[in-house]
């Protein structure tokens, strides 16, 4: 198959050498020519995924209208609030409509509240999409580590294409129909992500860790049901799998901001130091609050991160109100 990568981020080049390892023609877009230019030089990636060597095989490219000629797929890895933008330079372009589109960025877009699924339709039109998700960090999937994700799309032969394209021994590719469910999964989890990394940086503990991730389990159905996902999605590997890995790893970008958050750090420093690396999770929490307000649904650990990452709120005082509302029965919401 003929694989274009569109983004040279850490997720995307990690993706590259997945393909690369599975015995596809394989390119690498970049949108700065001169840091594509330094790749082809050292073989690395050495801003997003340091250490991990490129194969001589991967084509880098900073010509877009080259990348995507006679493409099959084309895995869309570009930060989910710069994807209207790419997407929009790549309508410009002769693109392959015959191609499968794969999102694999985990996002809502600021304003439009859009996810990558509406921007693709939006900017490309009616083109053959999937989107993939689940927990899977670029620095252990790079490594060959052993992985599961799922991929949805809408109809079922698509997503097995990209399962029969992507899987391998180390990466186990499950399917899905559920594009709603498998993309606000694995956007809302970054936003409990954040909170968790609020725990962390303010010295909480296993149990804190663990409630937090329970309910937020609860609030990410409850929201994504409204919205049209299904509740067996939330679940499975792009609910609770991604949720899990996000709010406990070291890799997780989301949770260093939180867990500076809950040191006593501004957000504007946080962000300034993590130089041109992306926390979803931040531009997605002011996205999930207004989704909820508009559809009037209650989601106390997004609200009071919202609150945290907008509206100045000391952690200690979010999670103290977290606490201490209204007592309540326990109402799991996930329905197997």
């Amino acid at each position: 198959m003929n694989i274009t990568i569109i983004s040279d981020g850490a997720w995307g080049t990690a993706l590259a050498l997945v393909a690369v390892s599975n015995d596809h023609r394989v390119t690498l877009w970049g949108p700065f020519p001169d840091y594509i230019e330094q790749m082809k030089q050292r073989r690395e990636n050495i801003r997003f995924l340091p250490g991990r060597p490129l194969p001589g095989e991967l084509t880098l490219t900073g010509n877009l209208t080259e990348a995507v000629a006679d493409a099959d797929i084309v895995i869309l890895a570009s930060p989910c609030q710069y994807m209207r933008q790419i997407l929009s330079q790549l309508a410009a372009v002769p693109y392959p409509e015959s191609a499968v589109y794969v999102n694999v960025a985990k996002g809502i877009e600021v304003g439009s509240l859009s996810r990558p699924q509406q921007i693709v339709k939006a900017t490309l039109g009616s083109v053959s999409y999937a989107s993939l998700s689940g927990p899977s960090h670029a620095e252990e999937v790079s490594r060959a580590l052993p992985t599961a994700v799922v991929v949805s799309a809408s109809e079922l032969e698509v997503a097995r294409k990209v399962q029969d394209t992507l899987m391998n021994d180390n990466l186990r590719i499950y399917t899905s129909d559920d594009v709603i469910g498998v993309e606000l999964g694995g956007a809302l989890k970054n936003v409990f992500a954040v909170a968790a990394g609020i725990c962390d940086g303010m010295g909480f503990g296993d149990n804190s860790k663990a409630a937090l991730i329970t309910r937020g389990i609860v609030e990410m159905s409850r929201l994504g049901n409204v919205l049209g996902g299904k509740p067996e999605t939330f679940a499975g590997l792009s609910g609770v799998g991604d949720l899990i890995a996000t709010c406990i790893s070291r890799h997780s970008r989301n949770r260093y901001v939180g867990e500076k958050l809950g040191q006593g750090r501004k957000l504007p420093d946080i962000q300034s130091d993590m130089g041109m690396a992306v926390a979803e999770g931040v531009k997605t929490a002011a996205s999930a609050y207004q989704l909820a307000r508009r559809h009037n649904v209650e989601t106390p650990i997004i609200d009071e991160v919202h609150a945290t990452l907008y509206s100045g709120k000391a952690p200690q005082e979010a999670a103290r109100d977290l606490m201490t509302r209204s007592a309540k029965q326990e109402k799991v919401e996930i329905k197997a």
